[in-house]
């Protein structure tokens, strides 16, 4: 198999030189932005994370890995972790689990498919901060519409403060960001349902397929890349979430709903303590990456 040369630039006529200009004149400005605010600050974390600095010291004490040593040793830190797993277990599997058996029960033929999809993504329209105050209300232990709804139904007992107790703090927060998102996978699983091959549904129904295992065996299968995209995308929310929890709880009652960006943000900015706040950054953007392209490359092979 022979490969094409590469064309030099003064090979090129005027007209493909132009289009070429025309496609960096698009690209460059993008670029720039991206590298100003996204590649500049990263690479200053990484610089602060290995300091010992206090935000407002023209003095940066360099301390090498001290920090990331200093973490090992941190129970708030391996608290505020554990509370990022559940997170992204429970917050990964739902929306996705929800937002499928809802666009696989639309698309089969449901009628007001377009008033659905307006009801189930205007979620995610709304802010997190809009978000977070609307449930912090629906959760207020007297008026709130969650007691007052086990009122109504004679279960007292079960009423409480929802963000008040340790027990149920971060499970509340779960419901809220469950609600929030899973409008999203959604929208996205609709996309890709458009394009599941109907004469395999079809003939699946022919030889005895029931509605499972026409779900499971062949719609499912046509969904993978679809399914891969979003679970790679919630999984980096899960552990960079931070706008939900700050606004309900801000890591209270005591740390029950503490996670590595609240954390991250409690040492930095109240603490003062930006060095030891950087190096918590990079781990939540490791633990990030890492746990995404693990799970990338398992869906690959499993694919191959």
């Amino acid at each position: 198999m022979t490969t094409a040369a590469p064309v030099r630039w003064g090979q090129l006529s005027p007209r493909a030189k132009r289009k070429a200009l025309a496609g960096w004149a698009f690209v460059v400005p993008a670029l720039l932005i991206y590298a100003f605010f996204f590649i500049q600050p990263f690479f200053y974390s990484i610089y602060y994370s290995l300091t010992d600095w206090n935000g407002a010291d023209p003095v940066k004490q360099f301390v090498g890995l001290g920090n990331y040593i200093k973490l090992a040793g941190d129970s708030l830190l391996w608290q505020a972790l554990g509370h990022n797993l559940i997170w992204v277990i429970i917050g990964t599997v739902s929306p996705i689990a929800i937002g499928l058996l809802l666009g696989v029960l639309i698309w089969t033929g449901a009628l007001g498919r377009v008033l659905f999809r307006t009801i189930y993504f205007l979620p995610v329209v709304l802010s997190e901060v809009v978000i977070a105050i609307i449930w912090n209300w629906i959760y207020h232990p007297l008026f709130g519409a969650v007691n007052q709804i086990l009122r109504g139904i004679g279960l007292d007992h079960l009423a409480r403060g929802w963000l008040g107790d340790p027990q149920t703090a971060l499970l509340a927060l779960l419901m809220t960001a469950i609600w929030s998102y899973y409008g999203f996978c959604f929208v996205i699983i609709m996309a890709g349902l458009q394009n599941v091959d109907i004469s395999l549904v079809e003939a699946a129904t022919i030889d005895g397929a029931n509605g499972w295992q026409r779900f499971i065996h062949v719609i499912v299968p046509q969904l993978s890349h679809v399914l891969t995209m979003i679970t790679a995308f919630t999984l980096i929310g899960g552990f960079n979430v931070f706008g939900i929890v700050f606004v309900m709880t801000q890591g209270g009652p005591g740390t029950a709903t503490q996670v590595i960006a609240t954390y991250t943000y409690r040492k930095a900015f109240q603490e003062s303590q930006v060095g030891y706040g950087a190096a918590l950054s990079m781990v939540m953007t490791l633990l990030s990456l890492v746990t995404s392209y693990i799970f990338i490359r398992l869906r690959e092979r499993q694919e191959q």
